[in-house]
């Protein structure tokens, strides 16, 4: 009498496809990602204003060659090639350019802004090689588009 030895394991093609799935999902994944923050330092230091910073504030300055974001003891520059940065409160005309001094923006516990634009939305226009818009919400959310 033959008895059938129990099999366990995968099956080289089951592997091969759990390895392509997973390719795939993670391609998928990074594209998305490097989509949706495409120019987020100001996401980035929102949130370091948040964690840690006693003064819930970013600062961001326009060098001659760079774009700094201080937030609290860190400073992250991105190189400027050309570009420009300027800002308005949403719903008002005229931009204004980041002054030489740097531009503060304040939030609160919630990481809402704070004064001087509690209850405002920011938008910010970047000009260079090509140009786009970023909202910073009333709420605190960045992302890319005009402020609605």
């Amino acid at each position: 009498m033959w008895v059938a030895r129990a099999t366990t394991g995968f099956t080289l093609v089951e592997l091969i496809m759990v390895i392509l799935l997973v390719g795939v999902l993670s391609v998928l994944g990074v594209g998305l990602f490097t989509r949706s923050s495409a120019f987020s330092p100001l996401l980035a230091t929102q949130q370091a204003a948040l964690a840690g910073n006693p003064s819930n504030s970013v600062t961001i300055r326009q060098t001659s060659n760079a774009f700094e974001f201080e937030a609290a003891d860190s400073l992250f520059s991105i190189r400027r090639e050309g570009a420009s940065v300027a800002y308005q409160v949403a719903g008002q005309s005229g931009l204004t350019p980041i002054p030489g001094g740097g531009f503060t923006i304040n939030f609160d516990r919630m990481g809402r802004l704070a004064a001087p634009f509690s209850g405002q939305s920011l938008q910010f226009q970047i000009s260079g090689d090509s140009d786009f818009t970023l909202c910073l919400s009333s709420l605190g959310a960045v992302y890319q588009g005009p402020c609605s």
